[in-house]
């Protein structure tokens, strides 16, 4: 199967638009199995007079008067491994990837990013800031950084004009903080060095931020119920409540961080209720925490992804935000670079995290190569888009349409508004931008074709959802 590129498929089709009550218009962009059509604008539909639908009448509805949560952004992570890769690629690829995720007119608008405190799995091996026992930080240096993903950082906030939220998390602490002695395999934070640790975060934002990298917020560990071969640190949900409380607020406060938006949990929806919980309902604790952070990878035991889970930390907690911080299609195979199940996992969590109250959604590795990689455990995965570092060629894989079918069209400041289908094809969400403009999104998983009437407010569209398809409807 020839690989699909972004030059040959991104805005393919001319744009066809209709006219409804007050003026407005419609454009709808499809990415659809099968066919050319990768966020292509396609299709000409006329409206009419709705009236009481019917129960045969497969239907998505969409009340604008409806607001839920405002959306923060949309994005992807700016690890090790992505800036090892991109600094391989050609200044035109180079060029043309910062476009293709960063460009809100060529590209799909990216505004959010998240990168590694020290090393993790996609990184070439392990490292550290600090030199060891030096608790003290009086070696701390991100020299590291500035070779491969400190210049990918800044070249990614310039092609997003400035409008990039970066947020950071640790994989683990030095070896010498830890019980276990090691940077993997799990362990836990030592409480002599909870202050030090503590003060380890600050040190890095305040480096950051001195070369000109503004950081947006911070997630207090990744993973933390994770045992890895690879970086990771645990903590039960009382240890991370505690250092929340007792070390990490307060040291962000005293050293003028504490504006910085604090990220609880990081980890998968199936511990999710537990950890904000124990969290949350500690007010010393929670005044510090802006939202829970959360992942996809319960699915690795092959049951149902959990949003439900997300849904009821929502309504117990609505002065709290949630955030999707990190997912991604494990057990890379260059064979299956164009499976559509990869786009259809994207969108299929996308909508439900919405839906459920998420304010933003974060990929994993905008870039890997041709290996998955590189990645110092062998844990290597897929990724929106690879470089074949073999020719020099970027592969856009279908989850990087999906991804834009969201990031494109549902602007930072956006609200979620009510969507209602009457089919489960139809799985649906809808926003309405800053501008007036309403962003429906539906997306139909299955094999047959589902032809629907778009309702709002008196008017309905007929439409069809083509198979293994999902369409962003922009009415304004």
């Amino acid at each position: 199967m020839r690989l699909l590129t972004l030059s040959n498929l991104l805005l393919a089709c001319t744009i066809t638009s209709l006219t409804v009550a007050g003026q407005k218009t419609v454009t709808v962009y499809t990415t659809a199995a099968n066919t050319t059509l990768r966020l292509s604008a396609n299709g000409k539909l006329n409206f009419s007079p709705a009236s009481q639908p019917l129960e045969t009448e497969p239907f998505v509805l969409v009340d604008a008067t409806v607001p839920f949560q405002s959306i923060l952004g949309i994005g992807g992570a700016l690890t090790d491994a992505a800036a090892e890769t991109f600094a391989r690629l050609s200044k035109d690829k180079q060029q043309e990837l910062l476009a293709a995720y960063y460009d809100t007119a060529s590209g799909i608008g990216y505004t959010l990013a998240r990168t590694n405190i020290q090393s993790c799995d996609f990184s070439s091996g392990s490292y550290s800031y600090v030199a060891d026992n030096d608790p003290a930080l009086k070696t701390f240096s991100v020299a590291h950084d500035e070779r491969f993903r400190i210049p990918l950082i800044k070249a990614a906030m310039k092609a997003a004009g400035g409008q990039l939220k970066l947020y950071v998390s640790p994989w683990s602490p030095p070896a010498f903080m830890k019980d276990n002695n090691s940077v993997t395999g799990g362990g836990k934070l030592r409480h002599e060095y909870d202050q030090s640790w503590a003060d380890f975060y600050v040190k890095f934002i305040r480096t950051y931020e001195a070369m000109n990298i503004p950081v947006w917020g911070l997630s207090v560990q990744n993973e933390p119920m994770a045992t890895q071969k690879w970086e990771s640190c645990i903590y039960s949900a009382e240890d991370e409540r505690d250092f929340i409380r007792d070390y990490l607020g307060p040291t962000l406060q005293k050293a003028g961080l504490g504006g910085k938006k604090l990220i609880a949990w990081d980890h998968n929806r199936d511990l999710v209720y537990q950890r904000a919980s124990t969290i949350l309902e500690d007010p010393a604790a929670a005044k510090y925490v802006w939202g829970i952070g959360f992942h996809w990878y319960e699915t690795w035991t092959g049951g149902p992804m959990l949003f439900d889970n997300v849904k009821l930390v929502n309504q117990a907690f609505p002065d709290k935000n949630l955030l999707f911080t990190e997912g991604c299609k494990e057990r890379f195979s260059f064979d299956s670079l164009q499976a559509w199940s990869l786009g259809e996992r994207y969108g299929y969590s996308m909508i439900n995290d919405f839906n459920d109250g998420a304010t933003g959604w974060t990929d994993w590795n905008i870039l890997l190569d041709e290996n998955g990689g590189p990645n110092h455990v062998g844990n290597f995965c897929f990724a929106p888009v690879h470089a074949d570092t073999r020719n020099g060629s970027l592969i856009y894989t279908n989850a990087y349409y999906y991804i834009g079918h969201f990031s494109k069209f549902v602007r930072p400041g956006a609200r979620r508004i009510a969507v209602s289908s009457n089919r489960a094809v139809l799985q649906s969400t809808a926003f309405m931008n800053k501008d007036g403009s309403i962003v429906v999104i539906v997306m139909n998983s299955t094999d047959r074709p589902m032809p629907y009437q778009l309702i709002i407010k008196g008017q309905k569209a007929a439409i069809e959802s083509l198979p293994h398809s999902i369409a962003t409807l922009i009415v304004k």
